[in-house]
Parts: structure tokens; C-alpha cells; sequence
């Protein structure tokens, strides 16, 4: 006997010492005949026939060895028998992939050869093995549900990136992506399949037939008559595209859906096999067998109750058994074919994990009696074989297949060695393990049992005007509110069913979170995390470079709604013990966490730049505010150069994995073998030492920090102890000393962040899809009702296809809602919702905790951010309406805080980042599209609303103005001339294309369709500091002119470009991104013209009081630039009337109402709502600008106007029109006339505009009455259109004033001799003498 780990242990070195028969006293049995009656009860011969006990041969330990043996020799066929399926089979055994020379593109291969991704456009490889007669079979399971075409080549086959497997003679192929077979041409062929499936390929080459099943169900024979005889072999073979995956099942596992009379390539190991059985019903007869010494005789009990208590004749029985049976639980096919069905049996019984103690009982004799690293080995493959049992179960009404298979794992996971053993070497180095908390979606909604659970369905029939979904209909007929209950019924049972499921889940992971578990070395939740942290490495580095060695995003999803859970859990079972200490209701990582070198970020960029940058301009602040002092030696290390070094050593260091032998890469860490996640390294605490004063007054004691890689840490380094903070170290003077119960959860928190922007954001709006579809199909069938019900009876035909529409639109639906339950259920719910809503929180919190940190709030990772908006964006759109946001707890006043924090930071000088400065204007500009989140900015405190206005007013060059103009436009929206519209007229019966648009885009792009909801406060703020700061007003209004010109420019020179290829008598195709760009740069018009409006509006003294320096030349420039722009637009027959009635495909928005009421509104505000002496300014400098035309003002009204009167009488001789109309045709075509928008601009609004077209022509006739002739001698020789009235200071020379102030504002050479100009004055013609 040998002791290991304390407990009394008996290997198989030692093991028969404790039975020598000179001591027959040390087995504590004192009957041998007792004794022979129990060994030969559990271990019976099956040769041996109902025998008398009497007339049995007595049996003791000394004979267990040698009976054990010709027990399980006993029915084993001799040598030369063992292989009967050897005939019409070629190859090796084991069956595996020809990653040597029988594949054609780049492949990543799994390490047991069995499992390929592609990595290149179109990937084929085939098998090792062929078979020629005989009916065979092999199973696929799919992990990916793209374009793959599986099935059976010939080796004269050959392929290429373009052609594979079907594509060819002699190989067919099934393809369920496309739902078709493939063998030179293709026809239809069985069902689409989903990730989760598997695929069996029968072939019968007695018949000349091939087979496809998906999920056991056959797909009817694919293919007839195939080619056989001499010299004809099939080969199991695949072809698949970029980043779609599979596993193939050739026999090394029992197939998941053996077909009768067809054989696995593989032969299973039939000798092991039935040694394995009859070892496991000895040990069945162990665990059902106990012994009465005392009545001297066997008791039969219930196995569920046995227990471990070291009687040394069951343990030397047992120890007799493992010595057979663990050389066996190292194998895949015995471990899942015996093993785990064993252990599924014993939790058949149903009831809670903890009521079957005797799994525990059974894992503590595995570790007992079975060497390390066979015990090790078989849990490894037993969680192999769960996980991929679990993951391609068939989906049923009540989940039962994947609850049974997390029972189990729960039921391991709870015995502390293993689930230490399975943490450290299997969970998330070998395995995916995240797919353990994965509810896959069905694709097959009748399969997945769902008619069941939801008989009913419902889809929304009422839409409001713009064709949105009323979420309570006030006119929902009595029949709809009982299908719509009855729909919602079938959601709730099968909500509850899911919940039962999503319940384990969270169970494993509170197993892993579990840091009690101290018996047995470092705690459970200690390894998780760091092998969690490596998890998110080896995603966030490989994302963009390595796309198929990343998790996918749906596994993501789910992932992180359980950690949260399982986190806030454990976060609050923590705090309870410590009523001080922060709830996770509370939570937020503190701001120390990003700067003191105890997590690592491996390389992620902080809101202030690289860390190693950060380091070296920051020290000064590191020591002074967190008491950390950086080594000059260690920042001069950490520099770029040494970066790339580390990158380069950390890339040779990566031995694991498949070697990639002839092309065939190797296969990612996730799915086989240990982490290829680089070389881990701490940058930041490599470079830090920290002082921990201990006193105020005393000199500050310095603490070196060691430097470790994540696998090394260990608890004191993450919670600290002794006055060692752990990761808090280095608290900042801001930061409050609140005591937290588990710094470990920080970091995991931290990653939760992470995870969510790497990819589970992303992975919720695509999701959404399937809601859109919902709505697209919903309001297809209602329009094709109402066709209906108007179709005249006497069209029989086209009644006839409207039904047969009217059904498909139905029968989609039906099975689209259901689909949609199961989607609402497992990531739409309520409870999902609240963990979103709980991260935005935890981001709110982390940011303003790290922004009073002043200038190390630059070291906050810019994640952080990313996921405060992106989150907000998901509760708004994705989550909502089926549920309200208005319900989440608090919720007015988080609106609140992620406004300031917009508000405060998009313009902040701390951070560095353009795409993170891009996201953060882009998220302010959709805030402020919504009444609900525009009060909230306007519930900040006034300075930082000021502020906040003061930074959208700079100047726009240098910066990304349009996303600036677009947030003042908004806060416009519903006081402009006209515009109250929530879409523009032409568009109101045409739907957004907004569903490909990155979240923040997507979520602008819906936004610009909501109702108007202007702020008068934040106009009342502007008004103030554009009135004030009068530097500040004319530099704004000088970049919105400057952009004007340019977007409006080059507006006009795209659709002279598209009119030219219209024209064109070939066919012809405008590029869509030139059609794309052509629409942007007219919306950029429309809005900068409605931020002049604006302007023009809340401080019209900016351009109307010519006591303020630039007055003048601003109103001179924007006159100019209407007059252009009116020009263009209002001309007979012009180059924009043209284009717009191509009405191309991407220039929808590209229309007259919305340019013209822009312009109307800014004419209307300075010639008719002013006072007289602006009126009178604004007059003047219209009309003595060249290109005013007043039949443009006349068009507005859809007057035809004179182009040869009263405009030419007040235009100099010298000027000539900038598009002059074509007379005489205003009556071919219908003018566009405010008049006929009665919808959209009020009565007074209409009055205003024929008071200004009066006033302008009483102006102009005027004008043109008192103008004398003009010698060209006495005109500006710069502009030819205004007189002289400016003299240049030394040089003399002359020019109007427009000229000399406009060229002033960027060059303050002389426009003639280059001269510098000191000066300008006033110039006056002298009389004649």
C-alpha cells in the first residue's frame, strides 16, 4: 500500500502484497469463503452456467489475477478473425485526413487529423482510405454552415481553387448551403443544413449508389449508377472556402447515426470494447454488492448510495479491475461508447446534480487507482466527448439532450482535482470550452420541435405612417390580441425551457469562479482567470490576421451573459460577508487597474496613445498622483524597436499545434492543442517599482512589483495581502479607498468589457436580421391582402398569383416568428437586456472614476468608451421595443451620465485616437436625435453644456466637420424654414438601407428618420457665445462658407459627370460609390445650409451689424454662395433638374424641396423678420451681387418669372448669368412651387416668402433706377463686378472691399506687387475737375 495525497492508495506496482495468502488477515475478510463468494460475484464467468455455489472452485485474491484475465479472454476472436471488414477496404488504420499529399489549397489541420478549416478561396482534402466493395459509411459534423461541398472522389480526381469535390467525373458531392448535389452539373438536393449538424455519407458500391443523411434522417439517394470495377476506389473527400470548418467521424468515435448495414471506414476496437463492458459490469456489481460480515453474506444495494470507505477487499477487487480497465479510458472510442454512457446512466433518474453523489465517489477512485496520466487522459477525451456531444445534440422541444450532457459536465466539474486538472491543462488550451455555454439557434424550426411549444403564431399587421411596427394597436381586432397572447404563451414555455439550460451553464461557471477550493493547491477561480485573460489575448491579437483562430461571436454572446451572471453571483455572495465593501450593482474597475502593470492589455491602444509613449510623458503624473516611479533604464526598454523584438521572439515560441506538413497548416489552439496566444508579457509592470508611504509625513518606502506572465501570477499577486494592495496598487488621491471583496473579479469584469467589444456587439446586430425579415415579410402579406380585397372579381388570374403570394408571405412568417421567439429567448430577454444595460453601467462608472484622474485618464483603454456607446446603441436598437428601455432601473439617470460623458470627451485633448474620436462624435450626433437622450445632455451642468457648444463651434478645418454640422443641425430640426419633416417628402414609402452599416453608422443612419426634437436651450447657449466672442463667431461662419462652396462644388461636378454618362449612347454604369459620394456631398449642403439658417436666425447681428469687423464680408459671401446655389437649382431644364428626374438608384435624397427651403429660410430670415435697417443691408448686397437672378426667388412660388427683366436691370453691363434659364419653356413642365407642399411649410411660412418676393422686386426696380452706368475703368479689376471702394496701405493699389477682405483672411500680400498690406482704407472717385 502507498499513500498519495494523504488518502491510502493502491497502484498496480504494489497492489497484490496487501492479497500474499501468507497474510490473509490484512484483507479484512474473515471467511474466505465469504470471500470467494464475493470475487466470483463480481467477477462471473460467462462461460460458467447456473452452477450450484457449493460445487464452485473457491476463488481469493491470489487466483483474481489469473481469472481476471481468462474472463476477458473469454469470446475474443483469435488473431487471425479480428479484421472481417478488411475486405473492399485500402488504407491505413487509424482512417485520417492526407494532410502529406491528398489536398489541394491551404488548410489549417487539426492535430488528431481529423478536423479542417479552410484558408484559402476553395480547399479540397481527402482521406487516407478507400474502399472498393462493400457498403460504407463516415460521418462530417458541421461547425460552420457556409459553402462546403462533402462526399466521395475517385484518385484521378484533381481540383483547384476553383473546382472540388462534385466538380469533377468520378466525385459526388452534397452541398447544403446551397441545398444541392454536385457531380459535374447540379440539381436540387435534400435540406440546408446549420452549424451543429452532422452529416453521414453513405456510399453502396454493391448497388452503385450514394446516400446523405442529415442528422440520422436520410436525404433519399443522391446518386445512381457511379462508376465501379477494377481500379475504381472511392475516397471519403471535402471542399470547402475560407474559414468554414468540419470534423470528420470515420470510426475513430462511435457514429452518432449508424445506418443499418453500412460499416464505418474505421474499425472499432471490438476486442476493447467488450473487455471494457464486462470491467465496467464488474465494476457495477462493486458499487451494487456489499458485504455482512458479521451475517457472513453479500447484500445487494442501491449502487446510487455506495461510497468510498477504504475496506481493503473492495479496494484490492477494484485495484484488480483498473488495472485493465485504465489502459482502456485512454482511448476516444472506449471513453465515449462505455464511459460516458455509464456516467449519463447514473443522472437518468433526473433530480438535482448534488442528489448523485456517486460520480464524486467514482472520480475520487479514478484519481486513486488509475496512474496520473491515465486518469488525465481520460478526462480529457470524457470532455471531448460531452462537448461534442453537446454541441451537435438535434434540437428538441425541451432541451432534454443538451441538459443530459451538462448535467454530466457539471457533475465532473464539481470534484475539485478534476476540475483543477481539466482548468490548468484541457478547458481552454485543448477544448473550446465556451461552446459548453452556447445555445445554438435553429435553422429548421419544424425539427427543432418549436410547432410544439408555439402553435401559435403572430406577427405585427398595424404600421404607423412611416411603416414602423405599433406596439400596441389601439384598432387590434378581438382574434389578433388572442393570437398575439397565445403567441406570447408559447414564448414564455419556451423561454422556461431555455432558462433550465442557461441555468447549468451558469452552475459550471460559478464551479469555476469558485476561489474556496484551497485544498488541493490554487483556487479554481485563480486558474480561470488566467487562463480566461489568455482566452482574450489570444482573440483580441489574432483579430484581423488569424480569422479562423478566433471564438465566433455566437459563442461570444452567450458567454458573456453567463459569466455576468456567474460574476455578479460571486461578487455579491462576497459582499454580503462584508457589508462595507461594493455591491456589483455598483461596480466599476478602478482607474489603477490600467496603469500599475497588473493586467495586461497586450497591446490594445489607451485613449492617450501606446503605453510605452504614455510612460514616458506621464511619469512626472505617475509619481506625483499614484506614488509610481518609473525606471528610466526600463522606459528606454520598452520602447518600439523592443516591441517588435518581443513580437519576433514570441512568434518562435510557439512549438504546438499540428505541424503544417506539405501546405496543410495547423489547426487553432481553440479546437486541439495548447494555446499558440503569444508569448505573454507585462510591459507595464516590467518598468514600474512603487512607493507605499506609510505615513503623510514620512519618506515613501519603495516596493519593486514583479514582473509575471499571466500563468504565473498567483492569489497574493491579484488580491494582495499584508498591505500589499494586489491589483490595486498605486490608488490614485482621486480615487475613493472603497474596499472591494474580491479583486479577482475586477480583473474578470475588466474582461467581460474586452469580450464585449471584440466581437459580441457586433454579433447582436446581426441578429437582428431576422426581426427586419419579420416586419419586410409582415408588410409584404399586409399589401398583398389589401391588393387582394381591391383585385376585381372578373381578374381571375391575378387573383389567383396574389393568393398563392399571400400564402408563401404566410407560411414564411409562421415560420419566422418562431424562429424569432427562439432568438427573443436566448438573446433578446429581458434578463440579457439588464446585462447589457449592467455593462453600461460598470463602463460609466470605470470612465468618470478615470476621468478625475486628470491626465491619466489617458492610460484608460479605449474599449471602454467603444463599449459605452456601442452598449447604449444595443438597448436602443436591438433590445427595443420588445422591451422598453423606460423599465430599466435608473435608466433617466444613466442617460444622463453617458451624455456628459459625450459631451466631455469627444473633444477631449486626452485623447489621441481618430476612430475613437470619430465614434464619439458619431455617438454624440445620434444622441441628440432622440427627445428622450437630447434632455438628458440638456440635464447636464451648464458648464459643461457651454463647454460642450463652445467645441462644436470651432472652426471646422481640421476636424471631422460633418458629423459636427450634423449635430447642430439636429438641434435645428423642427424650427428651420419647412423643416419639421421626419423624411422627405419623396421618400416617405421607401425604406432606409441601413442594415449593412456598422453599429454607430446604422444607428445615426435610423436616427435621421426620427421626429424633429430641437433644443432651445443648447440654440439659446449658442446664440450667447457666437454673440460674444466675436473672433470666435466669424472664424465659424467663415469654415461653414468655405465648406459650403466646396460640398456644393463639388456636388455640381458629379452630376455634370453623371449627366455626361447618361447621355452616352452605349450602355453604360455609374459607379455606385461615385452615386454614393455625389448624394453626400448635396446632404452636406442642405445641412451646412441649415446650420447658416440657424445662425441667421438665433444672431442675426453677426451678419446685419456692420459695427462688428466681418459683418459685411459675411453676409457679401453667404449672398454669393445663395445666389449660386438657387441658380443651379431653379434654372428651366438644367443639369440638376436632369439628374434628379434619372431618379438613379443612391441619389434618392437628391431632390429640390430640401436645398430650396433651406436657402428660402435663410432669405426669409434676413430680408422680411428683420428690422428694417437689416432688411435694407441684406437688399443691397442681394442684389448687387452678379449672380442674383430674381426669377429664382419667383421659382420658389412656381412663378415663371422674366430671366430678361428686372434681373438684368440691377446686374452690371460686365456680369454675366451663372446658368441662364431657358426661356420660353416654363410651361413644358410643371414647376416646383412651395405651394404644393402644404404638408410641410405652414401658411405663414408661404406668406413670408411672397412678402420677400415683393420686397425684393420693389428692391430691385429700384436698384436698377438709380444705378448710373459704370465706366470698366472705375470696377473692381479683381471681381469686375463692384465698384472700386478700397485702397491697399503702402503700396495703393485698389479694389472693391469683397475682394480685399475675402483674400485677407488667408494672404496678406498685395494682389499686384506682393507687397505686405499694413492697411486699407476707404476709397472714393475724386469729382472731375
Amino acid at each position: 500500500m502507498s499513500t498519495k495525497g494523504g488518502v491510502t492508495a493502491l497502484t498496480r506496482r504494489n497492489y497484490r502484497l496487501a492479497s500474499d495468502v501468507d497474510k490473509p488477515r490484512s484483507t479484512g475478510i474473515v471467511n474466505e469463503k465469504l470471500l470467494s463468494d464475493y470475487l466470483h460475484h463480481v467477477f462471473p464467468s460467462t462461460k460458467q452456467g447456473p452452477t450450484v455455489a457449493s460445487l464452485r472452485k473457491p476463488l481469493g485474491f491470489q487466483d483474481l489475477g489469473s481469472h481476471l484475465e481468462k474472463l476477458l479472454a473469454e469470446g475474443e476472436a483469435p488473431e487471425a478473425l479480428r479484421d472481417p471488414f478488411a475486405e473492399g477496404r485500402l488504407g491505413p488504420q487509424p482512417v485520417v485526413l492526407d494532410h502529406t499529399s491528398g489536398f489541394e489549397g491551404l488548410l489549417f489541420v487539426d492535430d488528431d487529423l481529423l478536423g479542417v478549416i479552410g484558408h484559402s478561396n476553395f480547399s479540397s482534402i481527402r482521406a487516407t482510405t478507400c474502399v472498393f466493395k462493400g457498403k460504407w459509411a463516415y460521418e462530417v459534423l458541421i461547425s460552420s454552415q457556409g459553402l462546403m461541398q462533402i462526399g466521395w472522389c475517385t484518385l484521378s480526381c484533381r481540383f483547384n481553387q476553383e473546382e472540388g469535390v462534385g466538380d469533377t467525373p468520378d466525385s459526388y458531392a452534397y452541398d447544403g448551403n446551397r441545398v444541392r448535389k454536385w457531380n459535374v452539373t447540379t440539381t436540387n438536393y435534400g435540406k440546408s443544413w446549420a452549424a451543429g449538424d452532422i452529416v453521414s455519407c453513405l456510399i453502396d458500391l454493391d448497388e452503385g449508389t450514394i446516400t446523405f443523411c442529415l442528422n440520422g434522417q436520410s436525404l433519399g439517394t443522391a446518386f445512381g449508377g457511379i462508376k465501379t470495377g477494377p481500379g475504381v476506389a472511392y475516397f471519403p473527400a471535402i471542399s470547402l472556402s475560407f474559414k468554414e470548418s468540419v470534423a470528420f467521424n470515420f470510426g475513430s468515435r462511435p457514429l452518432r447515426y449508424p445506418a443499418d448495414g453500412y460499416l464505418p471506414l474505421q474499425d472499432p476496437p471490438t476486442a476493447d470494447l467488450l473487455k471494457a463492458h464486462r470491467l465496467l459490469g464488474c465494476i457495477k456489481n462493486v458499487l451494487s454488492t456489499s458485504i455482512d460480515a458479521q451475517d457472513e453474506k453479500l447484500l445487494e444495494k442501491d449502487s446510487a448510495a455506495w461510497r468510498l470507505h477504504g475496506e481493503p477487499t473492495v479496494l484490492i477487487a477494484l485495484a484488480h479491475i483498473f488495472n485493465h480497465f485504465a489502459p482502456l479510458m485512454c482511448k476516444v472510442y472506449l471513453v465515449e461508447d462505455v464511459l460516458m454512457n455509464f456516467l449519463l446512466g447514473i443522472l437518468e433518474g433526473g433530480g438535482s446534480v448534488d442528489e448523485h453523489p456517486l460520480i464524486q465517489q467514482l472520480l475520487d477512485l479514478f484519481w486513486l487507482l488509475m496512474e496520473d496520466h491515465e486518469v488525465n487522459e481520460c478526462l480529457k477525451q470524457l470532455m471531448m466527448s460531452l462537448l461534442r456531444a453537446y454541441r451537435f445534440s438535434p434540437i428538441i422541444p425541451d432541451l432534454g439532450f443538451q441538459i443530459h450532457y451538462l448535467r454530466l459536465t457539471t457533475a465532473i466539474l464539481r470534484h475539485e482535482k478534476s476540475r483543477k486538472y481539466l482548468l490548468n491543462n484541457v478547458l481552454f488550451d485543448v477544448l473550446r470550452s465556451v461552446v459548453f455555454f452556447y445555445i445554438k439557434t435553429p435553422l429548421r424550426v419544424k425539427e427543432a420541435g418549436l410547432e410544439e411549444l408555439i402553435p401559435t403564431t403572430w406577427w405585427p399587421t398595424h404600421f404607423d405612417k412611416e411603416g414602423k411596427d405599433e406596439r400596441e394597436p389601439k384598432d387590434e381586432s378581438s382574434d389578433e390580441r388572442l393570437r398575439r397572447r397565445a403567441y406570447e404563451r408559447g414564448c414564455q414555455r419556451l423561454k422556461k425551457r431555455i432558462e433550465v439550460v442557461e441555468d447549468l451553464q451558469v452552475q459550471i461557471l460559478k464551479l469555476l469562479l469558485n476561489n474556496k477550493d484551497k485544498t488541493t493547491g490554487e483556487a479554481s477561480r485563480y486558474i480561470f482567470l488566467n487562463k480566461f485573460r489568455k482566452f482574450l489575448q489570444e482573440n483580441a491579437s489574432n483579430r484581423g490576421q488569424h480569422p479562423t483562430a478566433l471564438c465566433p461571436p455566437e459563442y461570444m454572446v452567450c458567454f458573456l451573459h453567463r459569466l455576468i451572471t456567474a460574476v455578479r453571483s460571486s461578487w455579491d455572495e462576497g459582499s454580503r460577508k462584508f457589508p462595507s465593501s461594493l455591491s456589483s450593482e455598483d461596480a466599476y474597475v478602478p482607474p489603477q487597474l490600467f496603469y500599475n502593470g497588473k493586467v495586461d492589455y497586450f497591446d490594445l491602444q489607451r485613449l492617450g496613445g501606446l503605453l510605452s509613449h504614455l510612460k514616458k510623458t506621464l511619469k512626472d503624473d505617475l509619481a506625483s498622483k499614484a506614488n509610481i516611479v518609473i525606471d528610466p533604464a526600463e522606459i528606454q526598454a520598452a520602447s518600439m524597436d523592443d516591441l517588435d523584438e518581443d513580437e519576433e521572439s514570441g512568434a518562435a515560441q510557439r512549438p504546438f499545434g499540428a505541424a503544417a506538413m506539405g501546405g496543410a497548416l495547423a489547426r487553432p489552439s481553440w479546437l486541439s492543442s495548447p494555446t499558440l496566444g503569444r508569448a505573454n508579457r507585462f510591459l507595464s509592470t516590467a518598468a514600474v517599482s512603487l512607493m507605499t508611504p506609510r505615513r503623510p509625513l514620512s519618506q515613501p518606502e519603495k516596493v519593486k512589483v514583479r514582473t509575471l506572465a499571466v500563468e504565473q501570477r498567483t492569489e497574493e499577486d491579484i488580491e494582495g495581502s499584508h498591505g500589499n494592495d494586489g491589483l490595486l496598487l498605486g490608488r490614485p488621491q482621486e480615487e475613493p479607498d472603497q474596499p472591494i471583496a474580491d479583486k479577482s473579479l475586477l480583473e474578470i469584469v475588466d474582461g467581460i468589457v474586452m469580450m464585449y467589444n471584440l466581437s459580441v456587439h457586433q454579433q447582436l446586430g446581426k441578429m437582428v436580421v431576422v426581426a427586419d425579415e419579420v416586419h419586410e415579410y409582415a408588410v409584404a402579406l399586409k399589401d398583398t391582402e389589401e391588393k387582394i380585397a381591391r383585385c376585381p372579381a372578373r381578374r381571375a388570374d391575378i387573383l389567383e398569383e396574389l393568393h398563392k403570394s399571400q400564402k408563401v408571405f404566410a407560411e414564411k412568417l409562421n415560420h419566422l416568428s418562431r424562429r424569432l421567439a427562439w432568438i427573443n429567448a436566448t438573446i433578446y430577454s429581458k434578463e440579457k437586456m439588464l446585462d447589457v444595460y449592467w455593462l453600461l453601467c460598470v463602463c460609466i462608472r470605470t470612465i468618470e472614476h478615470a476621468d478625475n484622474t486628470a491626465s491619466l485618464f489617458a492610460f484608460t483603454p479605449e474599449f471602454y468608451l467603444n463599449v459605452a456607446m456601442n452598449a447604449y446603441s444595443a438597448l436602443k436598437n436591438y433590445f427595443s421595443p420588445a422591451n422598453s428601455m423606460d423599465e430599466l432601473p435608473g435608466y433617466e439617470e444613466t442617460l444622463t451620465q453617458l451624455a456628459a460623458i459625450l459631451a466631455k470627451h469627444f473633444a477631449d485633448p486626452r485623447i489621441v485616437g481618430t476612430d475613437i474620436k470619430d465614434s464619439l462624435m458619431q455617438a454624440l450626433a445620434s444622441y441628440v436625435c432622440y427627445p428622450q437622450s437630447l434632455r438628458a445632455v440638456e440635464r447636464i451642468p451648464e458648464e459643461q453644456r457651454v463647454a460642450m457648444m463652445r467645441n462644436l463651434l470651432a472652426p471646422y478645418e481640421q476636424r471631422p466637420w460633418a458629423q459636427t454640422n450634423w449635430i447642430l443641425v439636429r438641434l435645428w430640426r423642427g424650427c428651420g424654414f419647412g423643416y419639421r419633416y421626419t423624411r422627405l417628402p419623396h421618400l416617405l414609402k421607401t425604406k432606409p438601407e441601413d442594415a449593412n452599416l456598422p453599429s454607430l453608422q446604422r444607428d445615426l443612419s435610423i436616427a435621421s428618420f426620427q421626429k424633429p426634437c430641437p433644443s432651445l436651450l443648447l440654440q439659446r447657449h449658442m446664440a450667447e457665445l457666437l454673440s460674444l466672442d466675436k473672433d470666435m463667431a466669424a472664424s465659424f461662419l467663415n469654415s461653414v462658407l468655405n465648406q459650403l462652396n466646396w460640398a456644393f462644388s463639388e456636388f455640381i461636378g458629379m452630376i455634370q459627370e453623371i449627366q455626361q454618362a447618361a447621355e452616352r449612347p452605349e450602355r453604360n454604369f455609374v459607379d455606385t460609390r461615385q452615386l454614393k459620394v455625389c448624394a453626400t456631398c448635396f446632404d452636406l449642403s442642405v445641412s451646412l445650409l441649415r446650420v447658416l439658417e440657424m445662425t441667421v436666425s438665433l444672431v442675426p447681428e453677426i451678419f446685419l451689424d456692420w459695427t462688428r469687423p466681418s459683418a459685411e464680408l459675411l453676409l457679401r459671401r453667404l449672398a454669393q454662395l445663395l445666389n449660386q446655389v438657387l441658380n443651379r437649382v431653379t434654372a428651366e431644364k438644367n443639369l440638376f433638374d436632369r439628374v434628379v428626374n434619372l431618379r438613379l438608384p443612391g441619389l434618392e435624397s437628391v431632390d429640390h424641396y430640401p436645398i430650396l427651403v433651406a436657402v428660402t429660410g435663410i432669405l426669409v430670415r434676413v430680408l422680411v423678420d428683420g428690422d428694417a435697417q437689416g432688411t435694407s443691408r441684406a437688399a443691397s448686397v442681394l442684389l448687387s451681387d452678379p449672380c442674383f437672378q430674381l426669377h429664382s426667388i419667383q421659382h420658389l412660388l412656381g412663378e415663371p418669372g422674366d430671366s430678361s427683366g428686372s434681373s438684368a436691370a440691377c446686374r452690371p453691363a460686365a456680369a454675366a448669368p451663372l446658368a441662364p434659364a431657358a426661356a420660353g419653356s416654363s410651361s413644358e413642365r410643371k414647376h416646383f412651387s412651395l405651394h404644393a407642399y402644404a404638408d410641410y411649410i405652414s401658411l405663414e411660412e408661404k406668406q413670408k416668402v411672397e412678402d420677400m418676393l415683393e420686397f425684393l422686386t420693389e428692391e430691385s426696380k429700384q436698384a436698377a433706377a438709380s444705378t448710373a452706368p459704370t465706366s470698366e475703368e472705375d470696377l473692381c479689376p479683381i471681381c469686375y463686378a463692384h465698384s472700386i471702394s478700397a485702397v491697399f496701405r503702402p503700396c495703393s493699389h485698389k479694389s472693391c472691399k469683397a475682394c480685399i477682405n475675402q483674400h485677407l483672411m488667408n494672404n496678406k500680400d498685395c494682389f499686384f506687387c506682393k507687397a505686405t498690406i499694413t492697411g486699407v482704407e476707404d476709397y472714393s472717385k475724386p469729382p472731375p475737375s
